[in-house]
């Protein structure tokens, strides 16, 4: 048949084969399995040492905590619910769930990924009142406040991405997408120009614009808190050096900068090619697509890598969960930083 315009090289390529043709051989599809089941393990067990950790120790729950928390479950979730199925999608270049299985993987996998970003905004914002203006911090900063922001967390992204997948607004116009599944077993999300700049422009461009310009603002408050610190007379008030000082909280900012710095690195390719593919008539190879669409996911993974190297509470958590000292009576107020006392 003669293949339509507007759909991926391999399709009119191949005609009506099934599924796009792999050429790799069997022990390069057992390394693909395995290095992302890896990466799936590590990305389940690393956010769920977190999520347990912050639940769990008192001394633990603070705002800036409840997010990581909210952020780590929806890192989880992308490992334990979106990974699995786009690991045999990758490996296999064919999607074997059905139609149905398929809408609610592309909608649940495009949520979590916003959710990640606005998690991180939101996380920039704690930080910058905590820094910035370290004694208005407990006013701007409340348990209602932090309930607000995980409210939008969620709900913003889920209301989108399921309703842009479940009416297919974001395929409008592009003709081949019904031979793609039909035909092709396809289960990937395409866009159209339209949604491809709306979605880049909104929700990556615009908060990671934010973001870097919070983090600029942190950057140099910090070091002018520690210059004014340095110049205070000895005779200073400890609690107005306390406010000013917050050496935990600049250590905090620097490490969420860090977790914001790797997610723009991992996120950008896979957001980049959303936005060039339908302009460049969706020629580009599937391959490129998916590893910058695992590179994506491979965010996830960091994060909890992250918090094992830059937070002790972490490391000191991870081993009262793995000794089995978690279970007993008294654990909950343990005191995980130990070497500040």
């Amino acid at each position: 048949m003669d293949a339509p315009s507007n759909i991926p090289f391999w399709v009119s390529k191949f005609g009506t084969l099934s599924c796009p043709p792999t050429s790799r051989p069997f022990h390069v599809r057992v390394i693909m399995y395995s290095v992302m089941s890896g990466a799936m393990f590590i990305t389940v067990f690393g956010n769920l040492v977190i999520m347990i950790s912050i639940s769990h120790f008192k001394q633990l729950h603070s705002p800036t905590n409840f997010l990581i928390l909210s952020m780590a479950t929806t890192d989880f979730l992308l490992g334990f619910i979106v990974m699995p199925y786009s690991m045999v999608r990758s490996v296999e270049s064919c999607w074997y769930f059905g139609s149905g299985f398929c809408k609610f993987h592309a909608s649940f996998d495009m949520m979590l990924s916003l959710a990640s970003i606005f998690h991180l905004c939101s996380i920039a914002l704690d930080r910058y009142y905590a820094v910035c203006y370290p004694l208005h911090y407990p006013v701007k900063m409340t348990n209602g406040m932090i309930k607000r922001l995980l409210a939008f967390c969620w709900s913003a992204p889920a209301i989108f991405s399921f309703g842009l997948v479940l009416s297919e607004a974001n395929v409008s116009g592009m003709r081949s997408y019904e031979i793609l599944v039909a035909c092709f077993n396809f289960c990937a999300l395409a866009f159209n120009k339209r949604w491809a700049t709306i979605l880049f422009i909104t929700c990556f461009f615009t908060p990671g614009s934010i973001m870097i310009g919070i983090y600029g603002r942190i950057f140099v408050i910090s070091k002018r808190h520690a210059q004014v610190l340095h110049n205070l007379p000895e005779h200073t008030n400890s609690e107005v050096k306390k406010a000013i000082s917050k050496k935990k909280d600049r250590k905090a900012a620097k490490t969420l900068g860090i977790v914001m710095g790797v997610f723009l690195a991992c996120w950008l390719p896979c957001f980049l090619g959303v936005l060039l593919d339908p302009y460049l008539d969706f020629s580009t190879p599937m391959i490129v697509l998916d590893l910058s669409v695992w590179l994506g996911y491979f965010n996830s993974t960091c994060n909890p890598l992250i918090h094992g190297f830059f937070y002790p509470w972490f490391r000191n958590a991870l081993k009262y969960i793995i000794s089995g000292k978690i279970f007993s009576s008294h654990s909950e107020g343990v005191n995980l930083f130990p070497e500040s006392h």
